[in-house]
């Protein structure tokens, strides 16, 4: 069991309603020993947040800490004043100095124009923040109504699509059933390895969303097959080569590896994948069963940063096949393959 404080992304594009789900899920007692930080508008702080929410007269809080406020939910929020990594670092310290609850998981929710890549990236290679912290999961809120549109004409709205773990289709009670089908068709094209649900007002068990990711907190077991969520292998007539895909198109696939494979001659294969591929590499994924390590790693990578691997202690499959998923822009998944199998 990795005992980092596991990490939930939530982001989406401008009016897809991070702030209706957030508001929800900061009234939910399941939510109890989470912080969330919450990133701040011009001058809107926590307080201003709140008091624009329908939701406010329900808000009973406490102030504890500088930016810090305790939710009668238990749930801490804080706001983002300074850059990320140095928040979640605040928060750490005084979680360790017992200046506020000793949190068990973190929410980040970002702004509607955010790529996800290059956060996860600067954060993962932060040596503090790799070290006290991981990531759970990437959550995505995407407007029934609008989405499509959004995904077509935006790319920040495409790459938040295609790295989330659990997409939320919101408002579908604004949209016509062919506008959610065709949408929820649509992201199934891009990132065929999300979860998608369907979200009216923010209302949403918090379990389809925190604590989904690598481990399940409840039993304290690994669940690296629902982490991966490997897309579908493509129905491709035996000896057909993958096509190249155009510079703008996003698309993910997943890469069998041998059977027999050691973790130290992967490795340096993984991280020339990252320095060759990095700008178009959006995400990797993988489960690695190495004849080197004592039990399988979990493999996680972001643009050109790979990060150390987690141990599956405990955790083992009735047929250890190694696979990696990858998602990327444009990537020419011929050469992706050709590299993993120097190995």
């Amino acid at each position: 069991m990795d005992n980092r404080i596991p990490v939930t992304l939530l982001t989406g594009f401008l009016g897809s309603g991070k702030t209706t789900l957030l508001n929800k899920l900061l009234h939910n007692p399941a939510m109890r020993d989470t912080a969330v930080i919450i990133n701040e508008l011009g001058d809107a702080g926590l307080d201003q947040i709140f008091a624009n929410s329908n939701l406010a007269q329900n808000i009973e809080s406490e102030h504890i800490a500088d930016n810090t406020v305790l939710l009668s939910s238990g749930c801490l929020c804080c706001s983002l004043k300074n850059e990320l990594a140095d928040t979640m670092r605040d928060l750490f310290f005084k979680r360790a100095l017992q200046a506020i609850p000793k949190f068990k998981r973190l929410v980040i929710e970002t702004t509607g124009m955010a790529d996800p890549g290059p956060i996860l990236a600067n954060l993962m290679n932060e040596p503090v923040i790799e070290s006290v912290y991981r990531l759970d999961a990437v959550v995505v809120t995407i407007d029934s109504v609008y989405g499509l549109q959004q995904l077509t004409a935006n790319q920040e709205a495409l790459k938040q699509a295609a790295v989330a773990d659990v997409l939320l289709l919101t408002k579908p009670d604004l949209a016509s059933d062919t506008q959610v089908n065709d949408l929820a068709l649509k992201l199934s094209a891009i990132n065929p390895g999300a979860t998608q649900h369907r979200v009216v007002h923010g209302d949403i068990d918090p379990a389809f969303i925190i604590d989904a990711g690598l481990f399940n907190i409840a039993t304290k077991q690994a669940e690296p097959q629902r982490w991966l969520r490997a897309p579908v292998k493509n129905n491709l007539p035996k000896g057909t080569l993958p096509q190249k895909t155009h510079d703008d198109e996003i698309k993910s696939f997943t890469v069998t590896m041998p059977t027999a494979l050691k973790w130290r001659e992967l490795k340096p294969v993984i991280l020339k994948l990252c320095q060759t591929h990095g700008e178009k590499l959006l995400r990797l994924k993988g489960i690695i069963h190495a004849d080197d390590q004592p039990a399988p790693l979990a493999i996680h990578a972001v643009h050109f940063t790979p990060y150390p691997p987690t141990l599956l202690e405990g955790w083992s499959e009735a047929e250890p096949d190694s696979r990696i998923v990858i998602i990327g822009k444009g990537l020419d998944e011929l050469e992706i393959r050709k590299i993993l199998m120097q190995v």
